[in-house]
């Protein structure tokens, strides 16, 4: 089993930054690749960002150039930075561990071996 715990999650204004994180635990962390995904009230969840277990990254259309995944393999953790937020960034962002994963394997959410509980990232016009 893997345990992951969001945190980072707040209110911010439009063209604001935050910074989210993803502590794992239970298992090698090193051997999982990592996502980030998102859902806004009302719609389905979508995928954000991954970053393999090798350490190759990928990030969905809308928030390249403004959001990075990042991983520090020493402390278990998963970051996503998120610049020039928009309104329609506003959603729970959830952390997703799939072992030894490619990340393009990883944007449909589907059979992602873990599951965080998701943290609130609400941003205001």
């Amino acid at each position: 089993q893997v345990q992951l715990v969001e945190s980072g999650g707040g209110l911010v204004q439009a063209g604001g930054s935050l910074s989210l994180s993803c502590v794992a635990s239970g298992r090698t962390f090193s051997d999982y690749s990592m996502g980030w995904f998102r859902q806004a009230p009302g719609k389905e969840r979508e995928f954000v960002a991954a970053i393999s277990w090798r350490g190759g990254t990928l990030h969905a259309d809308a928030v390249k150039g403004r959001f990075t995944i990042s991983r520090d393999n020493a402390k278990n953790t998963v970051y996503l930075g998120m610049n020039s937020l928009k309104p329609e960034d506003t959603a729970v962002y959830y952390c997703a561990a799939d072992w030894r994963s490619l990340v393009a394997s990883m944007t449909q959410g589907i059979g992602v071996d873990y599951w965080g509980k998701g943290t609130l990232v609400t941003v205001s016009s």
